[in-house]
């Protein structure tokens, strides 16, 4: 984490792309209000944007903006996050989930610095600084189709990879106070964790990364009686889980990747019972990733070549 503190420092000074790679719940956001914070646009707009969270339709003039009448239900001009972001910074988190014939206009705003409302032909200029982030791995996203490769390489000028939180439990404790104080000043009483319920957050895995942290121990404030906060109050199996008989796919050489992906998505959902919010977790997306790939599948007539794929 130092290391990565050093890089947010050295980039936040300049003007160049930066593009946050992690899982849900490490921090992405908070890395790019940093930047935001400590660039010399700290006191002009810091707008973010999910990709994965807006419709397909209406992601466009979301971004760019739309002019009265372009379409319907457009009432009014509607300014877009470019505008709205102009000189200061415009975070788009889960990128690799725009649509590709967005990228190709995102891509000619990064390179040129111009955009067009939606329904209009006058070209408009913006000075933003673009942060971007995904859950995906960068190079996969482009193996299957999510992300363009040109918009690849014009976003990933300064990389920031974001570890789990389960590769740095050293740091648990020190999370766990930062974020104790603050529910404590918000709340208007002190309490304070057990010893036992910090050995237990010390050893559990985290899949649901920082913001699983944070959200247990508002959990925990809210049920614990008096000043000490219990390991009682902790909702989670503190046990690693088990590396042994864990069920496998078996995957033909040859298989397109978006078959893998759907296969994988499928298998894990099943293995879930159906539980959506674990399936998202431990594939490392967002739940409205997951709805929306769910829609996919259910839309499709012909079932995937993958579908005899073997899971044991």
């Amino acid at each position: 984490m130092l290391r990565i503190y050093e890089q947010i420092a050295r980039v936040a000074g300049t003007v160049v792309t930066a593009f946050i790679m992690g899982e849900s719940g490490t921090g992405k956001e908070v890395v790019a209000q940093t930047i935001h914070e400590l660039s010399r646009r700290r006191n002009k707009p810091f707008l973010a944007v999910n990709c994965g969270a807006i419709s397909p339709q209406l992601i466009e003039s979301e971004i760019f903006g739309h002019e009265k009448g372009s379409f319907t239900g457009a009432n009014r001009q509607h300014k877009g996050f470019f505008e709205r972001a102009n000189g200061g910074t415009l975070f788009l988190d889960e990128v690799t989930e725009m649509p590709l014939e967005l990228q190709v206009k995102l891509l000619r705003v990064l390179e040129t610095g111009t955009y067009m409302r939606v329904g209009s032909s006058d070209v408009l200029e913006t000075d933003v600084r673009v942060i971007a982030a995904t859950n995906r791995t960068p190079e996969q996203a482009v193996s299957t189709g999510k992300l363009r490769e040109d918009l690849l390489y014009r976003l990933n000028v300064f990389p920031i990879q974001l570890p789990p939180l389960r590769e740095r439990l050293e740091d648990v404790p020190l999370l766990a106070e930062h974020f104790l104080t603050d529910i404590c000043k918000r709340e208007g009483q002190v309490k304070r964790l057990s010893p036992e319920a910090l050995e237990q957050m010390s050893t559990y895995h985290w899949p649901g990364n920082v913001r699983e942290l944070r959200n247990a121990l508002q959990r925990a404030y809210v049920m614990a009686v008096g000043e000490q906060i219990s390991d009682e109050w902790l909702a989670f199996d503190s046990r690693p889980p088990r590396q042994e008989s864990k069920p496998f796919m078996a995957i033909q050489p040859g298989v397109p990747l978006a078959e893998v992906e759907r296969a994988l998505i499928l298998a894990t959902l099943e293995h879930f019972g159906g539980h959506k919010e674990k399936t998202a977790a431990a594939l490392g997306v967002s739940l409205k990733t997951l709805y929306n790939r769910l829609k996919e599948y259910a839309d499709e007539s012909q079932p995937f070549p993958g579908d005899q794929q073997r899971v044991e």
